[in-house]
């Protein structure tokens, strides 16, 4: 087991392919859960709730593999500013959960690549060449189809998850640019501290200065600070604590371990997962416009991995 958490040592496809797979599939789960549980909870509650066990299951992991040295980072400060992106990431993935369909909220969080090509440039100095260019149109039309701004019914809350693709997409160059060398311990104690910072401070601040009423009846979740504490959620966050800490350590190690322009149209398996946790929890399909949506994304997403592939490696297509 220490091998998990040390350090890596070069490049692992298969088991990077294993650990990814394994990964969204954890993820897919716990964030159709969080839908599920939404008006049971708020996000605040659940953020600190979460986070609690998160960390405590990280140091419990720390010490059986012989080292809580694991828990802290070499260069702290690249790895705690990516936590701090996924802690702005999440407000936004969930604070729409109450209202988006699990398919929504995965094809907005799943944009991110486009935004990884947009950010290449100024951030990792690559050029922005037509192939990416391509992409960004096509994953564009993808996500304008899924939010479809045209109909009656459009909110604003739509516009969430591809705030979140946004910053998912900056902990990801984060990752690869800066934490490469970090054991997956030390990343998920980051974002666990994060992650607990964001929820008490959350509850602090909307107990201190209460919104509106009107506010916290039309959007419970992300407006109340503290609700009852019920043994259903104090067992759910506990739960989700297990699914979230074992997505992001296998998901921090594949990208760790293996060429990310590879392991990237893979990612996108979390689009079937996200469908398949929807059909069996809530027993909704997505509809045809969605997944046309959906397939645009991912066909966007995989162009640019492959490009990227073909640039790394040096090779030419005539």
């Amino acid at each position: 087991m220490k091998s998990l958490f040390e350090q890596p040592r070069g490049d692992r496809p298969v088991l990077a392919l294993a650990l990814l797979l394994l990964g969204v599939f954890a993820l897919a789960l716990q964030d159709s859960l969080i839908k599920l549980m939404s008006a049971e909870t708020s996000f605040w509650q659940f953020q600190t709730l979460r986070s609690i066990g998160n960390l405590s299951f990280i140091i419990i992991l720390a010490m059986a593999s012989g080292s809580l040295g694991l828990i802290f980072p070499r260069n702290w400060r690249p790895v705690y500013l990516r936590a701090a992106f996924l802690t702005v990431c999440m407000f936004f993935f969930f604070a729409g959960a109450p209202y988006l369909t699990v398919p929504q909220m995965a094809a907005g969080l799943y944009t991110y690549p486009l935004f990884v090509s947009l950010l290449a440039g100024p951030i990792l100095g690559e050029t922005v060449g037509p192939w990416r260019i391509t992409a960004l149109l096509i994953g564009a039309t993808g996500a304008v189809v899924i939010l479809s701004p045209w109909d009656a019914d459009f909110s604003a809350v739509q516009v969430l998850p591809i705030l979140a693709g946004f910053f998912y997409a900056t902990n990801i160059l984060t990752l690869r640019k800066a934490c490469r060398q970090e054991s997956t311990l030390a990343l998920a104690f980051a974002v666990g501290i994060a992650f607990i910072f964001s929820g008490m401070l959350g509850i602090l601040l909307l107990s201190i200065f209460p919104l509106p009423m009107e506010i916290r009846a039309s959007m419970p979740f992300v407006a109340i600070g503290w609700p009852e504490l019920t043994l259903l959620v104090a067992g759910f966050a506990l739960f989700a604590s297990v699914l979230n800490l074992t997505g992001n350590i296998c998901l921090s190690r594949a990208y760790q371990t293996a060429d990310a322009s590879w392991l990237a149209p893979i990612d996108f398996s979390y689009l079937i997962f996200a469908a398949f946790w929807s059909r069996a929890i809530f027993d909704q399909w997505p509809t045809g416009q969605s997944i046309t949506g959906m397939i645009l994304i991912g066909s966007a997403g995989i162009i640019t991995a492959w490009r990227e592939h073909v640039t790394a490696t040096g090779k030419r297509f005539l």
